[in-house]
């Protein structure tokens, strides 16, 4: 009798243990489903998100721009007020346009995407050249003028560390140097405060052309290293070539890694981005001086170049073929643009020293 409750008691609890297993398995099964499924929604929120966030700004009409921003802060459109304010408009869309700054996120989705960090910094660069030529050229008289103060804050700002996170955040510096901007932009349009000054002037502009033509020429090589060729080692020796003896030439391999081929195409594209902002404005301040040169033409010539090197791009990817080869080679065309806007430049420069 005893023998058979034990057995009826076992047996019971055989079937409460494999009753007991079958919940935990359909429970651990169903957990891992909704994981699953989160996952799988997150990462299509993730891609939708990135997707959208990658899209480049459209361009901005500038003259109009500037205007309307003068009339809304009661101020005069003098001399200057149209290159200052498109600077502050160009820095304003890296902090302001979809998802915001990018090249310094933790967090997907902008952690994953290198497209758009490449064509902020390809801006960044264009508006630290123009925020230096503004506090050492276009705001002084001479060499020996005091600086203005206010430009004298923005060109560190926005000289700050371009991935920086926190304490202090790349957007917190470059919005102290947008509001600095704003203050000289304030007193430039002020006729009662005459310590704000923009000298719009040939050698100013030449100088600033320099530093534009050096970078376009350093990008055009960069883009032109997509396809792997060799060539000959440009960098001079420090040692003079001694009379009689044939200068011996070395050769170089230049090849831009895989992975950064769309990176340099997008920092290609932010540039040519801001640059063809900018000329807009120049083109508006110093109006006199291009006419004078006859150099009015030459400036629109490259804005041309540079805004065709912001037409879409049809293809997912950036793609790589070689030359002459079957595949398209985005950034041979890219650096095509560049190319011919450097040279544009080179003539300019030349017609504001000699025209």
């Amino acid at each position: 009798m005893l023998d058979w409750k034990k057995r009826t008691e076992d047996l019971r609890g055989s079937v409460d243990d494999s009753v007991d297993d079958v919940r935990s398995y359909f429970g651990g099964l169903w957990l891992s489903r909704t994981l699953g499924s989160l996952l799988a929604i997150y990462l299509l929120a993730a891609l939708g998100v990135g997707w959208y966030w990658s899209q480049e700004p459209a361009l901005f009409p500038v003259q109009q721009q500037a205007q309307a921003s003068a009339e809304k802060a009661q101020r005069k459109l003098v001399a200057g007020y149209t290159t200052v304010e498109t600077l502050k408009q160009v820095s304003s869309t890296l902090l302001n346009k979809p998802g915001g700054y990018l090249s310094n996120d933790i967090a997907p989705p902008g952690l994953w995407l290198d497209n758009m960090p490449a064509w902020e910094y390809g801006v960044l660069v264009q508006v630290r050249d123009l925020s230096r030529a503004l506090r050492k050229d276009f705001a002084r008289s001479q060499s020996q003028s005091t600086e203005d103060p206010d430009l004298a804050k923005a060109e560190p700002r926005f000289n700050f560390d371009n991935k920086s996170w926190a304490l202090p955040a790349s957007e917190a510096e470059y919005a102290e140097g947008i509001k600095s901007l704003d203050r000289y932009l304030a007193r430039l349009a002020d006729p009662s405060q005459p310590n704000a000054q923009f000298y719009a002037r040939a050698d100013n502009l030449n100088n600033w052309l320099g530093d534009t033509a050096t970078r376009l020429g350093s990008l055009s090589q960069r883009l032109s290293a997509s396809v792997g060729r060799v060539r000959l080692n440009t960098d001079m020796s420090d040692k003079a070539p001694v009379v009689g003896e044939a200068v011996q030439l070395s050769e170089e391999e230049v090849k831009t890694p895989w992975l950064q081929i769309d990176n340099v195409f997008y920092e290609a594209r932010g540039q040519a981005w801001a640059l063809s902002h900018i000329l807009r404005a120049i083109e508006v301040d110093f109006a006199d001086v291009l006419a004078k040169k006859n150099a009015t033409v030459s400036v629109r010539q490259i804005i041309r170049e540079l805004e065709a090197a912001q037409e879409p791009l049809w293809s997912p990817m950036i793609l790589n073929g070689s030359g002459y080869g079957v595949l398209a080679n985005h950034s041979l065309v890219m650096a095509n643009y560049i190319s011919r806007a450097n040279a544009a430049i080179i003539d300019l420069r030349t017609l504001l020293t000699q025209g």
